[in-house]
This record gives C-alpha cells, structure tokens and sequence, in this order.
C-alpha cells in the first residue's frame, strides 16, 4: 500500500468529492462546521506542498431544506431546485469561510449533464478550471440542481467529480464516503464481506459488486454502483481513484497516514491516457494543413500556433479532434480550439492579431500540445 500512499503525496492535480451526509448534519440539517474546518485544514496541507486541489460538493439541497424549513418531507423537483438556489448560496459561503482562514480564494462552478459531454461546453469549462488553479483559487464544483431536470443531470457527483478529473487532467481522485471502501458484499449484512485494498482491474465481476447501476436504490445520490462507474471514467482518463471513509475530522490526513481505502489504480499517466483516448477513439472532423515550419514546430514538441496555417477544411466545432497534414500526409490528430468558421478568420495570423481578427482571444493555439498527438 506503500506505494500508493506516495502516489497520493506525489499528485499533482486532486479532485476531492464531498458528499452531503458528511458536511450536513443529518438530524439538525446544519452544516458540520468543525468537519468542514478540518478538511479545509487538509486541503492547505496538500496545497502547500505544491497540488492543485478541486472540490466537488453535495450539500446545497440539504442546506436548502433547512434554510427554507422543508425537512421531513419528499420534496418536488420544483422544490428540489429552490432549496438548491438557496442551499446553494450557504454552501459557497462556507467553503469560502473555511478555506479563507488558510489564504485560499474559492471559486463556484455549477455543472450539469451536458456540460461534460458537450464538447464545446466541455472544452469552455476546462480551460475555466484550469485557469482557476493557474490563479491559485480553489474550484468548488456541484451539479447545477437549480436548472437541471432528470433528463440531463447526473443526480450523483461521484460520476461528476470523475468527469472533473478528465477535464483537468487531474492525477489523483478521492471520493469521501460514509464507507472506508470496496467490499466483496455489502459489509453491514454480510459478516464475511472482504474489503478489497487495491483494484487493478475494473473487471464486470468488479462491477457487480456495486449493484445494478439501473436500479434507483443502488444508484441513488452516491451508491457504490456510482462510485464503481465513476471508478471507470477515472481510471481510463489516467487518474487513481480512491474510496475511504470521510466520517473523521481530517479525512485526507488520515488517507496519508495509511487510514483503510480501496485504490482504483491508473495504468497511465493523465497525458498518455489523453493522448491515447485523441488518436485512437475520436473521429476526425476536418483538416488543418501546415508549412514546414509548423511541421517542425509540432516534431519539437510545440502547439500548433495560426501562422503556420495554410489551409483549413471541414466542419468543427471547438473541441473537436481535427487531422493536421503536411506534404499530402497526416502527421498529427488534436483538439481544436477553435471552431472553422474562426480558424478561416485566422489562418496565417501571428497569435497576438488574434483579437484583432475575431475581437476575443480562446488563446494563442489552433491546437493546444497537451491535446495533440503525433501520429
């Protein structure tokens, strides 16, 4: 466990995922203050020793519940996205509150569904985060329950903080539990349930010990079939992902000092993954062909910058994976940064007559080298 201890110590990029019944009160419906200060704690800990840190957050339901007295009752969606719009605005204030006293600015971001699968949205909200950490804030991320309906939320944030990790190129995720992790059967009915340390593989035998993903009971607001699926999503974009029990006062602490936990492992590292899932999984939507001092550019390990531009084809959207040619021939595959209608408009230009061509900047690069891959 040793090493995986030390993969922790080492992250670069942590995604931490709260759930509601560890920062709400479940009988008084108040947020857990000396819980939430003790995480904030945690989080200056990891952040002086040079990791960026996200949160994902549940909460703001709870919160609104009791801010706007509709505990002890099922509520409607109607309702749902009221005590979200109020529960919402206690939530931020607090981890603003907690991580203050270390120095730390934090920032709101409210997804939902479509956020991660678009792929323009979903391009729009990473460079937001990263530009979040480059600053120096802490991003706390939830599902934005106060617009979304059922048909395109997630309803758990386990598979959202997953979501998070790939759009950051997070290294490291741990979801905090009201459980210290994978067991073999539901440990609380069966006495010989075994908790599994390590997961290599996320095998369908692996699967099925989180339940039916189908089933409202086994998804619910964060089950272990969500956890498992979010498991999935981690570990193919290149992040470990860990389960352990959130329920003591330094949760992360703890998961250093080798508290028990199940360690969903990476065999990738982020950028690999990345790179991996660009060549081989995504279809190409048109072309950008270049000159021969791009084509150098691009071998040196360099982004693919307007000016070495000389003909742009096909129908994309920002974030689409675009085939680069040279010579007749295909030496590249990327995401593009911006749509073809932009490209046209800046094909040939130095990156500083970007704004001045289209009057706004998505930055200096028609392709971003960590979203390139040499074929």
């Amino acid at each position: 466990m040793g090493k995986y201890i030390t993969a922790l110590s080492e992250s670069k990029t942590l995604i931490v995922k709260i759930g509601s019944a560890l920062l709400v009160d479940a009988e008084t419906g108040q947020l857990r203050q000396a819980w939430l200060s003790g995480i904030a704690t945690d989080i200056a800990d990891i952040r002086a020793r040079g990791t960026d840190v996200i949160i994902v957050s549940s909460g703001a339901i709870a919160l609104g519940r009791t801010r706007l007295n509709l505990r002890g009752r099922q509520l409607s969606l109607s309702e749902k996205q009221a005590c979200a719009a109020v529960g919402q605005a206690v939530l931020t204030r607090a981890y603003e509150d907690a991580l203050a006293q270390h120095g730390f600015a934090t920032a709101q971001a409210l997804l939902t569904l479509p956020d991660t699968e678009d792929r323009t949205r979903w391009i729009n909200a990473s460079r937001t985060l990263r530009a979040l950490l480059k600053l120096g804030a802490v991003p706390v991320i939830n599902e934005n329950d106060t617009v979304a309906t059922d048909e395109i939320r997630y309803g758990d944030n386990d598979r959202l903080a997953a979501r998070t990790a790939q759009m950051v190129g997070a290294d490291m995720l741990v979801l905090l539990s009201d459980i210290d992790g994978l067991y073999t059967a539901d440990p609380r009915r069966h006495a010989r349930a075994q908790h599994m340390p390590v997961i290599a593989q996320i095998t369908p035998g692996i699967l099925a010990m989180g339940g039916d993903p189908n089933s409202k009971a086994a998804m619910g607001s964060g089950g272990m079939a969500t956890k498992l699926l979010a498991a999935q999503i981690a570990v193919k974009a290149g992040c470990h992902m860990i389960i352990t029990s959130g329920e003591v006062e330094r949760p992360l602490s703890a998961l250093q000092s080798g508290a028990r936990a199940s360690w969903f492992v990476a065999h990738a590292d982020p950028a690999s993954a990345r790179k991996q899932w660009i060549s081989g999984q995504l279809r190409s939507h048109g072309q950008l062909h270049i000159d021969d001092g791009a084509a150098h550019a691009l071998r040196s390990g360099k982004s693919l910058l307007p000016a070495g531009v000389t003909k742009s084809a096909g129908s994309f959207s920002a974030g689409d994976a675009v085939t680069v040619v040279h010579n007749a021939k295909a030496i590249a595959k990327g995401l593009a940064g911006y749509d073809a209608a932009e490209t046209q408009q800046i094909l040939g230009l130095k990156s500083g007559d970007i704004t001045g061509a289209l009057g706004y900047s998505l930055g200096a690069a028609l392709i971003h080298r960590d979203n390139l891959v040499l074929l």
